[in-house]
């Protein structure tokens, strides 16, 4: 009996293969997909002919082919008391693909973590989501919606001082910057943003609100981050000084663990796990379907002899 070839995989199915494989080892290059918190509405939608779930899948669908030529983008879906307003925005060093590869993952997270609700929130570091059906009361934009804490600070380090001037230029940059500012000072990091539509001053007070609550909620922790509704900042401190090329977010380089955390989005500690359980689930699925399709070739080569 002649031998046979142990069976072929598509060209196709080998890239996706290789694509899922390689999920872990590219994970830490898309820093910017972890999730940071999600805020969900108690109430779901009533919607018995679909129109609620037609015009917030348009929704979903203009907000995303936007991210491809902006940052930031507001729009309205539906009409009267059935319509939703929703909005998108990329941290301002995004380029315009880590933009796009952000905010196309949204709705489906969104949907995941919130279900159906009348409004929802997701905010992971590079990007966020919002959406809220019409008649759905507004939140103030000085609200703080979630803060997590880093540790203790290291004693005669002169880390608040230094800390606190950066909070000044940090409150002076977001100015100059039109609501956007990463950089250093000595060795802290920080970055501050506010959304697309506040104007400079606006911006300007609410970094402040976010910068005295990060001094009172955070105290002498090294490491920081307080969203408010309206904008948000980060910081962090490396004793060693900053590293030289901050990938795509403050912490993705940090020594530091997050150790508290509150406000609308829930546990930081879980739910920030779950963009990286679906790529590592995907990963191993793809370990396992080349396993298997090599132990079938090699089954199959040793039945021919």
């Amino acid at each position: 009996m002649g031998r046979r070839l142990p069976a072929k995989v598509s060209p196709s199915l080998l890239s996706l293969l290789l694509f899922l494989a390689a999920g872990d080892f590219v994970a830490p290059a898309a820093d910017f997909m972890t999730l940071v918190y999600k805020g969900c509405a108690s109430q779901s939608f009533v919607d018995p002919t679909g129109v609620y779930s037609q015009a917030l899948s348009a929704l979903f669908g203009s907000l995303v082919s936007q991210s491809t030529k902006a940052k930031f983008y507001q729009t309205t879906s539906g009409t009267g008391q059935t319509s939703i307003t929703g909005l998108f925005q990329c941290r301002g060093d995004l380029s315009a693909s880590d933009c796009y590869n952000c905010v196309s993952g949204l709705p489906i997270l969104s949907d995941k973590l919130c279900g159906r609700t009348i409004a929802a929130r997701v905010q992971l570091y590079g990007c966020y989501m919002l959406y809220q059906v019409a008649g759905f009361a507004d939140v103030s934009g000085m609200e703080m919606l979630y803060k997590t804490c880093g540790g203790s600070n290291i004693a005669g380090s002169g880390f608040e001082e230094k800390r606190d001037t950066a909070f000044s230029v940090l409150e002076s940059g977001v100015v100059n910057g039109h609501g956007f500012y990463a950089g250093s000072y000595q060795s802290v990091y920080m970055l501050g943003q506010c959304e697309g539509d506040v104007g400079d001053s606006d911006c300007g007070a609410c970094v402040k609100t976010a910068v005295q609550k990060a001094q009172v909620e955070c105290g002498n922790a090294i490491s920081g981050q307080v969203y408010l509704h309206k904008c948000f900042i980060s910081y962090s401190y490396y004793p060693n000084g900053v590293p030289q090329r901050q990938t795509s977010s403050p912490y993705s380089s940090s020594p530091y663990t997050s150790s508290s955390s509150s406000g609308g989005g829930g546990s930081g500690s879980n739910t920030g796990k779950t963009v990286a359980i679906i790529l590592g689930g995907a990963a191993g699925v793809g370990f396992l379907v080349i396993f298997l399709l090599f132990a079938r070739g090699l089954t199959k080569k040793k039945d021919d002899f």
